[in-house]
């Protein structure tokens, strides 16, 4: 089919020389240069994997064709470039290879055969849904924890580790490194892939929904079943419908004060009321020119809360500066940018893309804001929070807007409450993957410090980052020391709260919420926030950015209005404000600017495969 059409061709590359696949090859079976980026993604890896049975001439002439205003109900097949897995959905991905091998040697008799067996696309898992919250606003956290995770998995452990040298295209990102999503946009992603012969646009699905935040890099990926990741491992394509593609356009910058948090969970709301299930979502328009990649990533990871299927921003400056920043190698980085703009995918703001429908946002609009208390699409502006809070306690949860139970842990007596924050998490890649919104929360946390604020005594406080890169960065900029001061010591690397391993909350704690039905809530810089998600004693979750819930743990309620009433008191008695604590944008700038580098990213991902000295001590057979 390529060869069909013309559409096979070499280039000479900062790589080497190359074969691409043309998409304008199929320039004469429709209006290509208004196809979305996105669908040109799929129509390349059509051209380039057609081989007549399971990718046919009608799924890359369909493809070619697209005209978004009249999509029809036409599957398509699609052949992703590679596979992300993480610890729990993608077990038994691996152990189905491993009984493939099984029932090769009982076929066969010859042990030699089952080394056949492996995944034919490159295959990536990344170990970091097992870390429990257990030991937390402590120094040794972060040891605690990692040791009982280990205690509680070693199984699993043992048996990833002897499938990371027992398969060939098969990686394993130990424990205490990452997370998946995160070690994607950091590390494992190169936006254009290089098998050393064809070069073509980076694409993946994996068995995590939040797996479309690498589409904030520029690369078409989502989450699927643990089915359709086996197929694409073993070289099967995956059937779709031909999707809408829903173009979302942003203006504007964002006002001082607004995080990239504040626009995602702006953006969710927005395309909840739109309705974009089964659907792309593509965001174009001059806002992006400035976006950082960062924030990018931040608004493609909640593609599964506002309901799409990715939430893609095409390849630009933001995504080689980027790849620049994080240690991508120059040639790559070059390389990217060759091929997009001879691809024509390239962003180009003059470009008349045709869209399904679209909607549009002024990102100066966007204000502080969090959402809760059961669904991430409920955004309630921070000025807001006090007053929905008292309706939701009566009206949502059926409670008197006033209880208390009087309770004592830790040599300290409290009134515990309703609307109580006993679990305040930085967690979740969706976040901590922003230098931006993690210095922010280290400097509201250094002037509380200096103001002699802390922690509420009820509020089990974290830290869990997705990479060690932002260790390194808060270490740099002395904020580590001041974020403990407030509560928020390390735990652990990986998933953690947002996926519910918020551990157990204090005895004390936990017998007075559930003794006198208290609704306790949660603050956290996470995705999700069903009831029951994040703990089996919370019953409101609030989704905020983590300078938001390093504010919440020092009030230690919801039921406050930050921007008008008092978190506290300092040493003098004098009241203290979120004013009073809130960086400025230029304050987070000159700290991500001066504290973020290269070279912390080199360094941490050198050695990414080798794991800690609990992994390399596991024995395998």
């Amino acid at each position: 089919m390529a060869e069909q059409f013309g559409a096979k061709d070499t280039i000479a590359t900062p790589l080497g020389d190359r074969t691409i696949y043309r998409i304008s090859a199929l320039a004469d079976q429709g209006d290509i240069g208004r196809i979305p980026y996105s669908i040109k993604v799929l129509l390349e890896a059509a051209l380039r994997t057609h081989d007549g049975h399971a990718i046919t001439d009608q799924d890359a002439l369909t493809l070619a064709a697209y005209d978004a205003s009249k999509v029809g109900e036409t599957e398509i097949a699609f052949v992703p470039g590679r596979v992300v897995l993480q610890d729990f959905t993608g077990v038994p991905a691996v152990v189905d290879l491993a009984a493939m091998r099984s029932a090769i040697v009982r076929m066969t008799g010859d042990p030699q055969s089952a080394q056949k067996v492996n995944p034919q696309a490159p295959v990536d898992l990344v170990i970091d849904h097992s870390v429990q919250v257990d030991a937390f606003n402590s120094g040794m956290a972060l040891q605690i924890n990692s040791r009982m995770e280990f205690e509680r998995n070693r199984e699993r452990y043992e048996f990833l580790k002897w499938g990371q040298s027992a398969f060939e295209n098969f990686r394993v990102v130990p424990p205490a490194t990452g997370i998946v999503h995160q070690v994607n946009l950091e590390y494992l992603a190169k936006v254009v892939w290089d098998d050393g012969i064809n070069l073509y646009p980076d694409s993946l699905v994996g068995t995590d929904s939040h797996t479309t935040m690498i589409n904030g890099l520029g690369v078409v990926g989502w989450g699927v079943g643990g089915i359709e990741a086996e197929a694409v491992m073993v070289g099967q394509p995956i059937y779709m419908l031909l999707p809408e593609v829903v173009g979302f356009k942003l203006t504007g910058a964002l006002a001082e004060g607004s995080t990239a948090t504040d626009v995602v969970l702006r953006v969710t709301e927005m395309l909840r009321k739109h309705g974009v299930v089964s659907k792309f979502v593509e965001f174009y328009g001059p806002g992006l020119a400035d976006m950082p990649l960062a924030n990018r990533a931040t608004i493609a990871n909640m593609a599964p809360e506002y309901g799409a299927t990715i939430g893609f921003f095409p390849v630009d400056d933001q995504t080689t500066k980027y790849l620049r920043l994080t240690g991508r190698d120059e040639a790559l980085v070059e390389t990217v940018e060759m091929y997009y703009r001879e691809q024509g995918m390239w962003r180009d703001d003059a470009a008349d893309i045709l869209y399904s429908s679209t909607l549009e946002l002024d990102l100066s609009t966007v204000e502080p804001s969090l959402a809760g208390p059961k669904r991430p699409q409920d955004r309630i502006a921070l000025s807001s929070m006090k007053r929905q809070w008292e309706h939701d306690i009566v009206e949502t949860f059926g409670k008197p807007a006033s209880e208390s139970v009087t309770t004592t842990y830790e040599d300290q007596t409290f009134d515990l409450e309703h609307g109580d924050v006993v679990i305040a998490a930085i967690t979740s890649c969706t976040n901590t993957s922003n230098p931006a919104v993690m210095v922010g929360a280290g400097l509201v946390a250094r002037k509380a410090r200096e103001r002699g604020l802390t922690r509420k005594p009820w509020v089990k406080t974290s830290l869990a980052p997705g990479s060690k890169v932002v260790t390194e960065y808060l270490d740099a900029a002395g904020l580590t020391e001041d974020l403990e001061a407030c509560g928020f010591y390390l735990v652990g690397y990986g998933c953690t709260t947002c996926i519910g391993n918020s551990g157990p909350l204090p005895e004390p704690i936990s017998a007075a919420i559930n003794t006198h039905d208290l609704v306790a809530t949660s603050v956290l810089s996470g995705n999700r926030n069903f009831e029951g998600r994040i703990s089996q004693d919370v019953k409101a979750n609030y989704l905020a950015s983590p300078p938001l819930v390093v504010a919440y743990a020092i009030a230690g309620t919801v039921d406050i209005d930050l921007t008008t009433e008092p978190l506290g008191q300092d040493l003098a008695g004098n009241d203290v404000f979120l004013a009073d604590l809130w960086p400025s944008q230029s304050e987070i700038d000159d700290i991500v600017s001066s504290t973020v580098t290269r070279d912390q990213f080199s360094t941490e991902y050198a050695s990414v495969f080798e794991g800690s000295e609990e992994w390399r001590a596991i024995e395998t057979t």
